[in-house]
């Protein structure tokens, strides 16, 4: 069984990353997610999903045969020109750390 890889704060700023949070949620469940897992990074509300939607990550979705809308979990590197330098979709809490240092390359 393959072990999660555990997010440690300074690796993606070694690496000259800023890391935000995004999610449809409010600031106040932000917050509690935030101390829940101690993260250590930003965490932004996108209450009418305008990011998600510019990102094209607002999308169908299903569960226990009922589908809704919402956000797929994905990852956007942006360069320091602004540009989006990679895009990772779907993304694999196991697996991520190590997709995005790679990405920056630091894999």
């Amino acid at each position: 069984m393959k072990r999660q890889r555990i997010y440690f704060a300074g690796e993606f700023e070694q690496a000259g990353a800023v890391v935000l949070g995004v999610s449809p949620d409010g600031e106040a469940s932000h917050a509690k997610f935030k101390q829940k897992y101690d993260l250590p990074f930003t965490l932004l509300a996108d209450a009418g999903h305008e990011v998600a939607d510019a990102y094209d990550v607002w999308v169908e979705k299903s569960f226990a045969g009922k589908t809704y809308m919402g956000v797929e979990r994905s990852t956007f590197v942006i360069d320091a020109k602004g540009n989006v330098a990679k895009i990772l979709r779907r993304v694999k809490p196991l697996e991520h750390t190590d997709q995005v240092l790679e990405a920056l390359g630091r894999g």
